[in-house]
């Protein structure tokens, strides 16, 4: 029988037994350190607790927490007992949390570090059992911590079947309801091996493996590039962040030799460092040839990523240019492209093929065509097994050979890298009859230091329009006349760019600023910091035509 990554976790807990796996911030600089042996022993306590309940074989159990070492000891805890894991972003609404918990049919619930109980606790169907992890808001709910004093550790090594689902993994939302992705255990584990194979093929094997913790577990990114690896590789050391005022020095805690991010971290991460040095007199100083190593070495410790030897980002796209300038600071930044369904391995660049703008070339065992449209058909190891509830979904998105339909166009090099040219579902037709793809025209735009997010759109205008969000630091200083037509200034530049890099027909008719920041409070952002372009759309839609009759290339919402 071949090694499901339980077996992985078991051997981990007799031969690392002692040395420390989790590191959890507690509050005031104080941290708790779980070793293998402390981890599985409490994990093993709540799995009789559990198994004591009666579930059904297979039962969904949910988790509703930010990242922290009891997440990951609760799914330890739901597997050994038999069941399946159903993980709910920690932002999500009320409305949101009751339709993950009453879709998936969910027989108790974990609740753990969260920001924003007091809106979400409304959504957890009355009868319910809960139980609260340490760290969690006050509730009147059963806690971990007296349940694993009073239980004994479940013995032996559980075993689960590979054809059985492991975790029912809920996608962001992006373009409506939250579809649920089951992944079972044998595809799970083949997926976490190809990332371990990966990270010591391009590192050495053996590498020291630290990592931060703090993109959503309750993500397929993190879920299957953090944890699940990491049971695998088993030598690894996993830190949590605290907060994000403490995020910093949760870094310098870590020092992590991994570490993985999303395009909009990456980017308020180069902004952080604009704003302590502009971006002319950083570039200046990084031509230097001696002083301008030291300056890079310097830069990454700030950020805390100077001990990192192997960066990633993924989720969406990055615009070239901040590879480039990440690079150019000596940081192995790598992009990636995959998804919910393919947990999270698919294609990824590496030192030799890292063409920016391109995505890399397809993991081991990762087969992959363009159909006749461009879209990117994709068969991985860890593929989904199909969607819960749906099989009206299974029966569109694979092919008769059992390809993933991944909703994605692109395009090949000649050395088989992938670069990602759209999404079908996005494409829009303009009044001139051709369809524009957004993406790309975004990451054009957001290659702008001014820029923290964009949105292209205008369907049946005369031409597409942009709206952008200036940055967070600049945000404030807009109210200053001198500083608003710098800056727009700088938004009817950026637009000739643009326009002069694509074809006739995607040619921006303007630019608009937009009023106010998107974010996941407001609902213009999904829990992994994507775009809601139809709840966007739908907020500005009385305004479109008020911004085409304006004078001027740049339009203030």
């Amino acid at each position: 029988m071949p090694k499901l990554i339980l077996d992985y976790i078991y051997e981990h807990e007799v031969a690392r037994a002692d040395q420390v796996y989790l590191t959890q911030p507690t509050g005031d600089g104080q941290v708790v350190d779980y070793t293998w042996r402390q981890m599985m022993d409490q994990a093993r306590r709540m799995a009789t607790h559990l198994k004591k309940q009666g579930f059904e074989p297979g039962a969904r159990i949910a988790i509703l927490s930010k990242n922290m070492a009891h997440f990951m000891m609760a799914e330890l805890a739901i597997w050994m007992a038999g069941g399946t894991t159903v993980a709910i972003f920690p932002t999500e609404s009320a409305d949101t949390v009751k339709y993950v918990l009453e879709h998936s049919g969910a027989s108790l619930l974990f609740v753990g570090k969260l920001d924003s109980w007091g809106q979400q606790k409304g959504g957890i169907p009355a009868g319910l059992p809960c139980i609260a992890l340490p760290l969690s808001p006050k509730t009147d709910y059963p806690t971990w911590d007296s349940i694993v004093a009073k239980a004994e550790p479940m013995a032996g090594k559980p075993a689960r079947g590979g054809d059985e689902i492991a975790v029912l993994m809920y996608t962001s939302g992006s373009t409506g309801t939250p579809k649920g992705v089951m992944h079972s255990f044998a595809r799970a584990t083949a997926a976490s091996e190809g990332i371990v194979a990966y990270e010591e093929k391009e590192n050495g094997a053996g590498f020291t493996y630290r990592v931060l913790s703090y993109l959503p577990l309750a993500h397929i990114f993190e879920r299957a590039w953090v944890e699940c690896a990491g049971f695998v590789m088993g030598r690894g050391h996993i830190f949590f962040a605290e907060s994000l005022d403490t995020f910093v020095q949760d870094l310098q805690r870590a020092r992590p030799t991994v570490f993985i991010s999303v395009p909009r971290l990456w980017l308020k991460f180069q902004q952080g460092v604009f704003a302590k040095m502009p971006a002319k007199k950083l570039d200046r100083l990084l031509s230097i040839p001696i002083l301008g190593k030291i300056v890079a070495r310097k830069v990454l410790t700030q950020l805390g990523l100077n001990e990192v030897i192997m960066a990633g980002s993924g989720s969406a796209p990055i615009p070239p240019a901040l590879i480039g300038w990440y690079r150019r600071l000596g940081l192995n930044l790598v992009e990636g492209y995959a998804m919910t369904e393919d947990f999270a391995f698919s294609h990824t660049t590496t030192r030799k093929l890292n063409a920016l703008g391109h995505v890399g070339v397809p993991f081991p065992g990762v087969q992959r065509r363009l159909d006749e449209d461009g879209e990117i058909l994709i068969k991985s190891p860890g593929t989904l097994v199909g969607y819960y509830k749906r099989p009206d979904l299974d029966a569109e998105v694979f092919t008769p050979d059992g390809y993933f339909r991944t909703g994605d166009l692109g395009e090949l090099s000649p050395d088989g890298q992938l670069k990602l040219t759209g999404r079908k579902k996005e494409l829009f037709k303009t009044g001139k009859g051709k369809y524009v793809a957004p993406a790309p025209i975004e990451n054009l735009i957001n290659e702008c230091p001014m820029v923290e997010l964009s949105l292209v759109s205008g369907v049946g205008q005369s031409a597409a329009y942009a709206i952008v969000v200036p940055t967070e630091g600049l945000r404030p200083k807009l109210a200053d006349p001198a500083v608003r037509a710098e800056f727009t200034q700088e938004m009817a530049d950026m637009l000739q760019r643009v326009n002069a890099h694509v074809a006739d027909y995607e040619q921006l008719r303007m630019i608009v600023v937009a009023r106010e920041p998107w974010s996941i409070d407001n609902g213009c952002l999904t829990p992994t910091m994507k775009i809601k372009r139809n709840r966007i759309e739908a907020a500005v839609g009385d305004q479109v035509e008020k911004w085409y009759s304006a004078k001027g290339p740049v339009v203030w919402a």
